[in-house]
């Protein structure tokens, strides 16, 4: 990489609560959906809610934009920047305005009319938009999708402006609310979500290789995170490598057997970060998978997401593997919001030093200390990103 990338502010909302205790899943069995679900916790969407009320534009806006712009403020409040300052914008969701459209769509149905602000409170730029209202920022305001990888194709648009030099600041992030009927009723379709009891011990067995059917949770949450351009000395952690890939698909939900794309994202992300170390050829790139000391992987806790990403990474990585760990066990799977999820978790061990892994599989060695984390996102498309995150 060119230069690295300081992350100067990160905020996450999902499931989990700061207080729950270690080894115990967030989720929770909705009796309304009638299925396991990941809600954030009623006292931060009372913080959102407040939001809501602060302006009258706002009472608009769906669930998903809410997020963004709640965990963007902490984000933004954490990295010291100001208010109608000079930083890009990139939000993204994979579903978006879920809610608001199904609710628009619902009285379109019953009164062959839409409402006035249904058009314009569920286009997908208004995630972004609102943010940047929010802010008064000068700079661009993008919104994009990419199914689950939406958030970590944020985060590759900021790197690449600020490494173009066209921008010296960038705040990335990704956001979804999509716990309907509706979208818990397309998982099913598709046979990924999970079919656990009312009182399973881990509803979602994400990364257990050993699981005889699928087990994806559906969650919410959003995440934002403060990017600036070189070293700064409020850094919380450096991006000193990306990577990215698609792979051809077989049909709309394929992964090949052993994740191609994941195979190229990571590579391509190591060799960004560590390209310097020793000659070229075969031993040098063992030399810089040596480097990684982590995954945080996307692990979706179906049987052919996990098992491919896992087969990925034992290609590139060989016998040697770093620390496999998820959090979708935990919180749940939050779509387009996800891959910064996993990052926000990356720079949470890089600074506490304390691996989080998953109590359901075989413990793994730590090493003394956790210095470089790979963090993983693939979607529908086969559209995967890797970011090799490096601690201070």
């Amino acid at each position: 990489m060119k230069q690295p990338i300081s992350i100067t502010g990160i905020s996450a909302i999902s499931a989990e609560k700061s207080t729950g205790p270690l080894g115990a899943h967030a989720l929770c069995f909705d009796k309304e959906l009638e299925n396991w679900v990941g809600k954030i916790p009623e006292e931060i969407l009372a913080e959102i809610e407040a939001i809501r009320n602060e302006n009258r534009n706002y009472q608009a806006l769906d669930a998903s934009v809410l997020y963004a712009m709640y965990v963007s403020r902490l984000a933004v409040k954490q990295s010291g920047w100001e208010v109608n300052s000079d930083f890009g914008i990139n939000i993204g969701s994979s579903r978006g305005a879920t809610q608001l459209f199904e609710k628009y769509y619902d009285a379109f149905l019953e009164t062959g009319k839409s409402e006035t602000l249904a058009s314009p409170s569920t286009t997908l730029g208004n995630i972004s938009s609102w943010v940047a209202q929010d802010f008064q920022n000068n700079g661009p305001d993008i919104s994009h999708s990419i199914t689950c990888s939406t958030a970590l194709h944020a985060v590759l648009n900021g790197v690449a402006w600020l490494q173009s030099g066209m921008c010296k600041k960038f705040l990335v992030g990704g956001s979804e609310a999509a716990l309907t009927p509706f979208t818990i009723a397309q998982m099913k379709a598709i046979k990924t979500y999970t079919r656990a009891s009312v009182d399973a011990e881990f509803p979602c067995l994400a990364l257990d290789l050993d699981k005889t059917e699928n087990t994806m949770v559906l969650g919410e949450g959003a995440a934002a995170v403060c990017l600036e351009i070189g070293i700064k000395e409020n850094a919380l952690a450096y991006i000193n490598g990306v990577g990215y890939a698609t792979e051809k698909l077989k049909h709309a939900v394929s992964i090949s057997a052993e994740a191609t794309c994941f195979q190229k994202s990571m590579k391509m992300a190591i060799k960004d970060a560590f390209g310097e170390i020793g000659n070229d050829g075969i031993s040098a790139f063992a030399e810089m998978t040596d480097q990684v000391d982590a995954i945080v992987m996307h692990a979706p806790g179906t049987i052919a997401g996990d098992q491919t990403e896992y087969k990925a990474i034992q290609k590139i990585f060989g016998s040697n593997l770093p620390l496999l760990t998820t959090n979708k066990w935990k919180i749940g799977h939050t779509f387009g919001a996800s891959g910064l999820l996993s990052f926000e978790a990356a720079v949470r061990m890089l600074q506490n030093g304390n691996y989080e892994e998953v109590p359901f599989i075989s413990q793994q060695t730590q090493p003394k200390k956790l210095k470089n984390i790979l963090v993983n996102a693939v979607g529908f498309g086969g559209n995967a990103v890797s970011i090799l995150i490096s601690g201070t």
